[in-house]
């Protein structure tokens, strides 16, 4: 364990504040005794009252001494304990992030993004809170019973035993109430994970649901997934209504019974009134971590249905696998051999038995009608999915032999959909290559003919594009992001589609630029239709998955 020395830490402290708190009755009883003692003194004249009021100010001085020492351990045993849950929560969502990162782009498919963004910051918030306060109130109260209880012994077993008279009732109301919380904290958390999707998907296509004039029928579905969550809510507030009340009556009955018990003691002469008040503050010091027990048990079922939540997916191994070899010299010869691929989230049938060469410097267009398979050979070659048979080698070697990362290094990729991150424009372009200057982004953006677009805007290259570049139009997107793949300097270059959304003018300038920028670089050109313009070394034409012209 990382922190543990921060663990142990918080336990001394908490015994030095539970030592010190448990002082304080002992004192008062003092206090109460020596008035008791010494009234038919005052009243004699043997001892004046100022010399009791002296005394009652020393008695006092050390419960206020005691309590500010056990406030200080207290404070103490916080800032190590809590401190201690706050930086496993941060290394913990370090971590989930971590594992998202090498999870497969099929498992993003799988999962909704609103139930990954609950995972990362609901559940591990829940977790945190048992890994904290649940542990921290958890040592604090068993170190004070057993000091409070050792206490209490010593005074008088038999009224010890009358004053913890209700507390087996309250373990076993807590056993039976804590398998119901557990069960719907778990509810709770799986509708609040798709609380959180919907939310997050209606965000994101909020253009479309205003454009179709679909806003009741969303809040409508809204309402019915907020009433769910809420009603599984309200249920586990019934229950905690219930169980902590009925803790307060058995606090209550405790206090009752020592009153009374206390008092016949008294009269039989086997303990002091004293003894009765500090019997009475040991019960009201228990109060709280009595009633602290059915709170730890309320977050340690959240946690636990949370913990179990993030362990689904800290389990779950990645499909895509990196291989080690990391070649001194990467030319770039690309060879689909028997090439077969299924998407595993469908079903489909993408790519059948597909065999093409391509050499270093070659410029070649696949084009094909709509789910003819092109976007999947650009997929295949970054390996955001492995083939489901035959092989695909890049200079001779299977590229599921290569490291991972080195080899998404060699492509630019720019995708159908360019996707923006929310921050500057500068910094989508910078992306791939954060050393790029000013000038050469400058240059670049010229080159590619969005550099008057930008111009235009009110702080130029340091607009910020908002959340997928939604201030954008789309071919402006499609040309960040082909800047943002030139300037990685990369050796083979994939265009998919990505000037479907530029003007005939723009998109013959582009092609200009590339047509003398691409001199030497591999090229993988996917589209609709081809471009008079652009010099092709070859073409490929797929249809449902196969080629229909030679290589």
């Amino acid at each position: 364990m990382r922190y543990r020395w921060r663990l142990v830490l918080g336990i001394v402290f908490v015994v030095l504040s539970n030592y010190f708190r448990v002082w304080q009755p002992k004192l008062i009883r003092k206090g109460l005794d020596y008035v008791e003692d010494n009234l038919e003194a005052v009243q004699s004249g043997r001892l004046s009252s100022s010399e009791v009021s002296q005394s009652l100010l020393y008695f006092g001085g050390l419960i206020i001494g005691a309590a500010l020492l056990s406030g200080l351990f207290m404070y103490a045993m916080r800032q190590t304990i809590i401190v201690m849950s706050r930086l496993m929560e941060y290394d913990v969502r370090k971590d989930i992030l971590s594992k998202y990162f090498e999870l497969d782009l099929a498992f993003f498919k799988r999962h909704p993004t609103g139930d990954l963004m609950a995972r990362i910051t609901e559940d591990v918030s829940k977790v945190r809170m048992f890994m904290g306060p649940v542990i921290l109130y958890a040592i604090n109260v068993g170190f004070l019973f057993v000091f409070v209880i050792y206490s209490m012994l010593q005074v008088s077993p038999l009224l010890t035993f009358y004053a913890l008279l209700p507390l087996p009732i309250l373990s076993v109301s807590i056993y039976f109430v804590s398998d119901i919380i557990n069960k719907k904290s778990k509810r709770i958390q799986e509708l609040l994970a798709g609380l959180n999707a919907f939310a997050q998907e209606v965000y994101s296509g909020i253009r479309v649901v205003k454009s179709f004039a679909n806003e009741e029928v969303i809040s409508k579905h809204f309402d019915n997934q907020g009433a769910a969550f809420q009603q599984k809510s309200l249920e586990l507030a019934r229950v905690d209504a219930i169980f902590r009340p009925m803790m307060m009556i058995l606090i209550g009955i405790s206090t009752v019974v020592t009153v009374y018990q206390g008092g016949l003691l008294v009269v039989a002469g086997e303990i002091s009134p004293g003894n009765i008040a500090e019997f009475v503050i040991y019960v009201n010091m228990l109060t709280w971590p009595v009633t602290a027990i059915g709170w730890m048990a309320s977050l340690t079922q959240q946690a636990a249905a949370s913990q179990k939540r993030i362990n689904e997916y800290m389990e779950m191994e990645p499909e895509i696998h990196s291989g080690a070899f990391v070649p001194t010299d990467f030319v770039g010869r690309i060879e689909f051999d028997q090439v077969s691929f299924v998407y595993p989230e469908t079903g489909i049938l993408a790519l059948d038995c597909v065999s093409f060469i391509i050499e270093p410097g070659e410029k070649v267009a696949i084009v094909g009608e709509v789910s003819a398979g092109k976007s999947t050979i650009g997929e295949l070659l970054i390996r955001n999915y492995d083939v489901t048979s035959g092989s695909i080698k890049i200079d001779g070697i299977n590229i599921q032999d290569y490291d991972l990362s080195f080899l998404r290094k060699q492509f630019g990729y720019v995708p159908q959909v360019s996707f923006l991150f929310s921050d500057t424009i500068a910094a989508n372009m910078r992306f791939g290559n954060a050393s790029v200057t000013d000038e050469a982004l400058a240059q670049m953006a010229k080159n590619i003919a969005i550099d008057e677009d930008i111009n235009q805007l009110p702080e130029g290259f340091e607009t910020l594009v908002g959340e997928r570049g939604v201030t954008l139009s789309g071919g402006q997107k499609q040309r960040v992001a082909i800047v943002r793949a030139f300037l990685r300097a990369p050796k083979i270059f994939i265009f998919d589609d990505s000037l479907s959304a530029v003007d005939t003018v723009t998109e013959h300038q582009i092609l200009s630029y590339l047509t003398e920028s691409l001199a030497g670089k591999t090229a993988l050109i996917i589209t609709h239709r081809l471009s008079p313009i652009f010099s092709y070394s070859r073409v490929i034409s797929l249809h449902q998955g196969k080629m229909v012209m030679p290589a």
